[in-house]
């Protein structure tokens, strides 16, 4: 009974247990079983060798290998120069270029315009003026009562007129005294063209010009004492570095000089203006001969091919219709053939004398006859050196070239160009036909029947015979430059 009543009470005290208190009494139990107890080092060791179970399954299969031994790498590299040189060589028969590519592999086409016009500069010539404190002008004011406001001397006379003339009073003074005096006209010169402050350079050059381009009714009556010259103009150009055009210039050759100190100056603008200004005012004072002005006009024409000078077209163009209005209607046909010669025998015979013709501003008559006149120079001399060249794959030959003295010579002899031939120098015709175009656009044969005829023959051959994928240098831009015109002259059909 007791045993009974015993096992009894242990069944109702098991059921009054909450279910976590019956699993924690149920492992507390005593068990025949011995428990394992399990530590961090065990886990951790554990985790190790699971990891690299994984690696070894993750490893991939090795790739195949090409190895090249040194003969191998030698028969590759071989076969590889032999394909260059054979690609190169299919090239060349493509495009034309026997004797276009020079020693360092550059083609005409990726040629452009632009020379050195500036090279090594020189020590500065200034004109020798006699003391500012000797002027009259000056003097008249140190003899003012109201100098010992001021309390100016003969020491600071040189930074007192550079005061005035900062502040524009020097001009004022001058035009209200009618007398420019030889001391003050020299100093401001040399400011203008030799100061080493662009500000100087810039209220000396705006003197000048309010005294040369006085328009009042008393401005002949200002007495100027000394006026610049041609000579001194062009002595402060060489000063700056300034490197004349020789007359064989190769194509693609560029000027340079031997000094660290290259030019341009910034002191050329100052130049430019002030010769422009010079051109404006012969009516009263006349400072260059006609020859002069003519050699004026070739370097202007000159520095249009300095790409360093881009900046400075504007004034440029100006100076340059200046000195072409210089000239009277008498003098102006005689000078205008003249400078055109000049400008050709000057200028090599690639885009650089394309340039020199299109900077001609023709903004008026005389404007365009000399670009005009200058482009038909530079066509005769382009065809007195290429004739050996044109008759080399031209449709005819003969003993005694023809001469070229006019529109028809010219363009028979283009019209006689094969351009379908790949040894044709497209880069040649091309130049021929901006000349030409710039020749009959601005000259007086634009209206002749039989010029127009034969300029439209020779555009529809260029533009008919050079097929849109023909890869030559220069053949899509003489067919599109031919084209364009074609339609501009309406015979395009």
């Amino acid at each position: 009974m007791a045993d009974a009543l015993a096992a009894a009470n242990l069944e109702e005290e098991e059921d009054d247990l909450l279910d976590f208190e019956f699993l924690i009494t149920n492992n507390n139990a005593p068990a025949n079983k011995r428990i394992k107890i399990i530590g961090l080092d065990d886990l951790l060791s554990d985790l190790k060798e699971e990891h690299k179970i994984k690696k070894k399954s993750k490893v991939a299969k090795p790739r195949k290998q090409y190895k090249l031994d040194d003969d191998d790498d030698d028969k590759t590299e071989i076969s590889l120069f032999k394909a260059v040189d054979q690609f190169q060589d299919e090239i060349k028969k493509i495009d034309g270029q026997n004797g276009i590519v020079d020693e360092h592999d550059s083609a005409i086409g990726t040629a452009s315009w632009g020379l050195q016009v500036f090279g090594a500069q020189r020590n500065p010539s200034p004109v020798a003026h006699s003391d500012l404190g000797c002027s009259k002008m000056l003097g008249t004011f140190l003899n003012n009562e109201l100098n010992s406001l001021v309390d100016l001397s003969m020491e600071t006379g040189e930074a007192f007129v550079k005061g005035l003339l900062s502040n524009g009073w020097l001009s004022k003074l001058v035009l209200k005294c009618g007398h420019l005096e030889e001391s003050i006209a020299k100093w401001a010169f040399n400011q203008v063209l030799y100061s080493s402050e662009e500000s100087s350079r810039t209220f000396a050059c705006e003197f000048w010009c309010s005294i040369l381009l006085y328009n009042e009714v008393d401005a002949a009556s200002i007495k100027i004492d000394w006026l610049p010259s041609y000579s001194l103009l062009n002595d402060a150009l060489e000063s700056f570095g300034y490197l004349l055009l020789p007359q064989n210039v190769a194509p693609n050759e560029e000027l340079t000089g031997s000094s660290e100190c290259q030019g341009p100056p910034s002191t050329i603008i100052s130049w430019i203006k002030f010769s422009g200004v010079c051109c404006q005012v012969r009516s009263r004072h006349q400072m260059f001969s006609v020859s002069e002005t003519e050699k004026l006009i070739l370097i202007m024409a000159c520095l249009f091919l300095d790409q360093r000078l881009l900046g400075l077209s504007s004034i440029m163009n100006e100076s340059l219709i200046s000195a072409i209005n210089y000239f009277t209607d008498e003098e102006w046909d005689n000078s205008c053939q003249s400078v055109a010669k000049s400008v050709a025998e000057r200028v090599p015979r690639d885009l650089n004398c394309l340039r020199s013709a299109e900077c001609i501003p023709s903004v008026d008559t005389r404007g365009k006859q000399l670009k005009s006149a200058t482009a038909f120079e530079v066509l005769k001399l382009c065809f007195q050196e290429k004739l050996h060249i044109w008759f080399a794959y031209s449709d005819f030959v003969t003993d005694n070239p023809p001469q070229i003295d006019n529109a028809q010579d010219a363009l028979t002899l283009l019209i006689s160009t094969a351009v379908k031939d790949t040894s044709c120098d497209l880069f040649h015709t091309y130049i021929c036909l901006v000349l030409v175009n710039n020749w009959l656009t601005f000259g007086t044969l634009s209206n002749d029947t039989e010029t127009d005829q034969l300029w439209s023959t020779f555009l529809r051959k260029c533009s008919s015979q050079i097929s849109n994928n023909d890869f030559r240098p220069y053949a899509q831009e003489v067919r599109n430059r031919a084209s364009y015109l074609l339609k501009g002259t309406g015979n395009d059909w």
